[in-house]
């Protein structure tokens, strides 16, 4: 009882531990579970548990060059202080509802809604050691979706692989190149030819322009209209 007295203490100063901690694992473990999680992940992308150990298992290298950029960047430098957590509790969804047409508030619900999706499906990190590599690592899956709406890309097979080709470029996490790679091989001729020939090359154009997309404080932004912000990034207008 007494730790949930403390849980909701935490809930109602506005702030959240990411997980109890990390999984101790040797890098044996690390590459036994990267490679597991792949082979999972590709034969079934939905499988976002895997996806997201994937990604804790590979990010050695991406994780610590996304933080110094972070670091880097006033805005991305306040996220990593204050680590704000985009998840329902956390999210005034009347007043996001009620923003205008266009707004990033509000195009990010319709996005939720329309899709069915819920940020708070997604995996607190488990393998990552070091606490602020964990938060990155967060942060990058609760603005996960906000990449959808940027890009104006459903949920389906074809809008995350192209999702995944824009993340890969921005982050060079492993699990993204890997995505971007092999998402496509269950997708039919037809869209593989709109694939290759209209949005990949926007999705890599757009991610090479972009400035780091981590380091938007998206939660006030709200307000914000949506092409306005893709402007402000660098993100070309969605084919």
């Amino acid at each position: 009882r007494g730790g949930e007295e403390e849980e909701e203490e935490e809930e109602e100063e506005g702030w959240y531990r990411l997980d109890p901690g990390p999984i101790p694992t040797s890098p044996l473990q690390k590459a036994l579970l990267a490679a597991g999680s792949a082979v999972m992940a590709l034969y079934d992308p939905y499988r976002h548990d895997r996806v997201a150990v994937l990604g804790e298992t590979t990010g050695c290298l991406a994780l610590p060059n996304l933080r110094d950029k972070m670091k880097n960047h006033p805005e991305g430098y306040c996220i990593l202080q204050e680590r704000p957590q985009i998840r329902l509790s956390t999210l005034d969804m009347a007043r996001l509802r009620g923003l205008p047409d266009g707004s990033l508030g509000r195009e990010y619900i319709r996005f939720l809604e329309d899709n069915k999706v819920s940020p708070d499906t997604r995996m607190p990190p488990k393998f990552v050691d070091d606490e602020e590599l964990a938060y990155v690592i967060q942060r990058y899956r609760e603005v996960h979706d906000l990449m959808h709406t940027l890009l104006g890309m459903p949920t389906n097979m074809l809008g995350e692989v192209v999702v995944k080709w824009f993340e890969a470029v921005q982050t060079g996490l492993p699990m993204c190149v890997l995505g971007a790679a092999f998402g496509p091989v269950r997708l039919s001729t037809r869209k593989l030819q709109v694939l290759a020939t209209q949005l990949v090359p926007w999705a890599i154009r757009s991610g090479l322009n972009a400035s780091c997309v981590l380091n938007v404080y998206y939660e006030q932004r709200w307000e914000q209209p949506v092409e306005s912000l893709r402007e402000e990034l660098g993100i070309f207008p969605p084919p």
